[in-house]
């Protein structure tokens, strides 16, 4: 099994910039592939973007292409979604979330991963 703690969420204006992270602990080694997803109040949950442990690029959905930065640390197990430029219709709770499968690519559905952490709100004042 694998834990997801995502820490980092808050109420921030428009045009402020975040700070999420994403600390992995279990079986990390049984993933391959990190990501972020959103769901906005009456939405469906929507990619946000992801990374391989391995390699160094990282893949955004056209929303947050940008404007949003996926980091992770091998070291700490530990993901970062750094969100800038926000804007009113970026709240929502986000979700990491992590799989066992190596995708590579902009790969939108949430049903490819494993593993899901709790969220953490972020809420962008007009």
């Amino acid at each position: 099994q694998v834990q997801l703690v995502e820490s980092g969420g808050g109420v921030v204006q428009a045009g402020g910039s975040l700070r999420l992270s994403c600390a992995a602990s279990g079986r990390t080694s049984s993933t391959n592939t990190m990501a972020w997803f959103r769901q906005a109040p009456g939405k469906e949950r929507e990619f946000v973007g992801s990374i391989t442990w391995i390699g160094g690029t990282a893949y955004y959905a056209d929303s947050v292409r940008g404007r949003f930065t996926i980091s992770r640390d091998n070291a700490k197990n530990t993901l970062y979604l750094i969100v800038s430029s926000l804007k009113p219709e970026d709240t929502a709770v986000y979700y990491c979330a992590a799989a066992k499968a190596f995708i590579v690519g902009v790969s939108t559905t949430d049903k490819t991963y494993d593993y899901w952490g709790q969220g953490t709100q972020v809420t962008v004042s007009s």
